[in-house]
């Protein structure tokens, strides 16, 4: 209670003033919409717990507090909007007013930029994927796969490389100019974001944040500041789908932030939850899982560029990984835990 209890109580306060001023459906568009978050972002829960774990108690409750004002209204309501602004190059008060008289019209206009969106969100998330996968663990989950691919990212700048290449593949076979522009801003802002965290704790070589493996102590300062910022853009990068999806089931903008919104305060209260109780300590192969996931979610964003991809399938995919990962930890606790001495 003492880690989700702030999202139950937001949740009975949303739903009871949807109750009051939208009715019973009002109040199951917004549970819908709360589930359909969760079950979107659960692996981007595991994977802000090996962020969050490297932060001190204060950075873990700014991200619970203000993290969750920003993510709530800016990356599920404002982002949005300026988003629409842009690529339908409509002044910001002319957005405010589609959204709110227009909410269909709205809908298709975010949908439209929806190319963009996932060209951006998808190199992203690629280049987590990427740098993961080639580089050290002390764990390995999928053997032979997962050996080799660390024996790759040996060469230098290999993750960089291979989403060069994934843009040059969209520009060349896949669309157009401005969805190869969006995908390089994703490549920018995880080099920004990541390489200023690198920077900071560098500078202190007490904090050895970068280092594969191993544990990591907590950072605090302009380091922790760089990684709740990398945080932001994580979960920025896997909310658009569910912002974009939310439209087939409301044209509502309040209705779509509220539901969202509720689903997000869970996500962060799970982070929170994976990180006091060790899970990720315990369960060892749910961070590689996690990551697998992304891995999927990000092919599937840029496969979206040109083809509308269900959302059972970036969502399930996700959770194939996930559920694979726990168990695949369970059997191997069990199995050292049955072997003598």
């Amino acid at each position: 209670m003492r880690t989700f209890g702030w999202s139950l109580a937001v949740t009975a306060l949303g739903l009871f003033v949807a109750l009051i001023l939208g009715g019973p459906a009002a109040v199951v568009t917004i549970a819908i919409l709360a589930v359909l978050e969760i079950s979107l972002s659960f692996d981007n829960a595991v994977v802000n717990a090996t962020v969050l774990g490297r932060m001190t108690a204060r950075w873990q409750r700014v991200f619970l507090t203000v993290g969750i004002a920003i993510a709530v209204f800016g990356m599920r309501l404002v982002v949005p909007l300026l988003i629409v602004a842009v690529t339908a190059r409509l002044s910001p008060v002319a957005v405010v007013d589609l959204a709110a008289r227009h909410g269909d019209l709205y809908g298709q206009k975010l949908e439209a930029a929806q190319p963009l969106i996932a060209a951006f969100g998808g190199m992203f998330l690629l280049l987590l994927f990427l740098n993961f996968i080639f580089s050290e663990h002390d764990e390995v989950w999928l053997g032979s796969l997962e050996r080799m691919l660390r024996a790759i990212g040996r060469f230098q700048h290999v993750p960089l490389i291979v989403a060069c290449v994934t843009v040059a593949m969209i520009g060349l076979y896949l669309t157009g100019e401005a969805e190869v522009e969006a995908g390089l801003l994703g490549i920018v802002a995880y080099l920004l974001v990541n390489g200023l965290g690198e920077y900071f704790c560098d500078r202190d070589p007490s904090l050895r944040l970068c280092e594969p493996g191993g544990d990591r102590p907590q950072v605090s300062g302009r380091a922790a500041f760089f990684l709740f910022l990398y945080l932001e853009v994580l979960d920025a990068s896997f909310s658009f789908d569910g912002v974009i999806g939310a439209f087939a089931i409301s044209s509502n903008l309040l209705v779509i932030a509220a539901g969202l919104g509720i689903g997000a305060m869970f996500i962060r209260s799970l982070t929170v939850y994976l990180v006091r109780k060790n899970t990720l300590a315990e369960y060892v192969y749910l961070e590689h899982g996690a990551h697998w996931a992304i891995g999927a979610l990000a092919v599937t964003m840029l496969v979206s560029v040109t083809s509308p991809v269900p959302e059972e399938i970036s969502g399930g995919v996700g959770l194939v990984f996930i559920g694979a990962a726990l168990l695949s930890s369970i059997v191997r606790n069990r199995r050292f835990r049955l072997e003598p001495g």
